[in-house]
Parts: structure tokens; C-alpha cells; sequence
């Protein structure tokens, strides 16, 4: 064969992450005007340190009542419901490597084994060089007595990789920079 092949990409997602995984309904979990909104916010980073300019963040909660709304939720629907949640966010980076998504304040959750899992969001990043998802929690730093108590975050040994955990206080939200590897590296579950 003398015909020269072009050479194989070596990010194994591809170049081209967003065009599957792009969302329509944009990165609010629930409606611009929702009474108690939050802003989530933060930046993606590489291994490197270096912004990541192609992931996709997406989260996965409960509301403020510590519901989830999804029929498979054995504690049935919130009363009242919140108006407009769907407890699923998805953003794309920007070149900057930055993620926005409006939502609610979770409450807290019976965890499997009796105790109370404290509020967090559930959090997955998509991103070339990933064979899959990597997939965090962010939890909030106004909830101390919660945090202390959660068995997930508690049962990481380490104060420093826990603190990967718990988001910044922002004005009108809170900001949760993940890190994919790295001297900062976030905190990843194995799922």
C-alpha cells in the first residue's frame, strides 16, 4: 500500500465531545426568577492547570426538601413541588473553562445505612482524554454541622482532599473550581 494514512486522533473522546452531548434546554435546573435560586459556578482544569475549554459539567440533585424528581425516587413527589425543577443541569466549558448553572439549595438525604447524607449535587465531568466520566460531589460551606456528619464526605481520610469538596461562598451562589488531576486534583468516586 503506498497511499499515506492520515494519523489517528489520540484524544480518546475526540475532538469533538460537545456535538452528543449539547443540551437544548441550557443549564438551569430550574427557571430564571425561581424564589432561593442559586448560581453554581467554577472553572474545569487539566492536568496540567490549564483551563479546559471543551468539557461538560452536569449535575444531578435533589430539590430544597430533599427530593429527587424522578419517578424511581421511593418517597414520591415534594409538597409542595418547586415549580420548574428538574434536578438535571448540563454546561458546556467555555474557552476559559468556566461552568454556570442556576438551581436550589438540596436538602438533606437518608443515606443507605440510616444516617443523613448533607446537602450536595451530584457532579460528572465530560472531557476529551476521559474514557468516561469522572464524577465528584460539591457540598456547601454553610453546612458544617451536615458536612461533619455525612457518611460520603467523612469517609474520606484526608482534611485536604475533603476540602476539594466544599465549594466557595459567592455572592448569589457558590463557586466549585474542579480540578482533574493535578496537585489540586479533585476529589473523584468510583461508580
Amino acid at each position: 500500500m503506498s497511499e499515506l494514512l492520515a494519523p489517528t486522533p489520540s484524544q480518546t473522546a475526540g475532538p469533538f465531545l460537545h456535538i452528543g452531548l449539547l443540551w437544548d434546554d441550557g443549564p438551569d435546573v430550574v427557571p430564571e426568577g425561581t424564589p432561593g435560586a442559586i448560581i453554581l459556578t467554577g472553572r474545569v482544569f487539566d492536568g496540567a492547570g490549564q483551563p479546559l475549554a471543551d468539557g461538560l459539567v452536569e449535575t444531578w440533585q435533589a430539590d430544597p426538601n430533599g427530593r429527587f424528581a424522578h419517578p424511581d425516587d421511593p418517597r414520591g413527589a415534594t409538597d409542595p413541588p418547586v415549580p420548574g425543577f428538574r434536578g438535571f443541569g448540563r454546561c458546556a466549558t467555555d474557552a476559559e473553562g468556566r461552568y454556570t448553572i442556576r438551581t436550589v439549595k438540596p436538602g438533606p438525604l437518608p443515606a443507605p445505612d440510616g444516617r443523613t447524607e448533607a446537602p450536595h449535587v451530584n457532579v460528572s465531568v465530560f472531557a476529551r482524554g476521559l474514557l468516561a466520566r469522572v464524577v465528584t460531589r460539591l457540598y456547601f460551606p454553610d453546612e458544617g454541622e451536615a458536612n461533619a456528619a455525612d457518611p460520603v464526605l467523612t469517609s474520606i481520610d484526608d482534611p485536604a482532599v475533603r476540602r476539594t469538596l466544599i465549594a466557595g461562598a459567592e455572592q448569589g451562589g457558590y463557586r466549585f473550581d474542579i480540578y482533574l488531576q493535578g496537585e489540586k486534583e479533585t476529589a473523584f468516586f468510583r461508580v
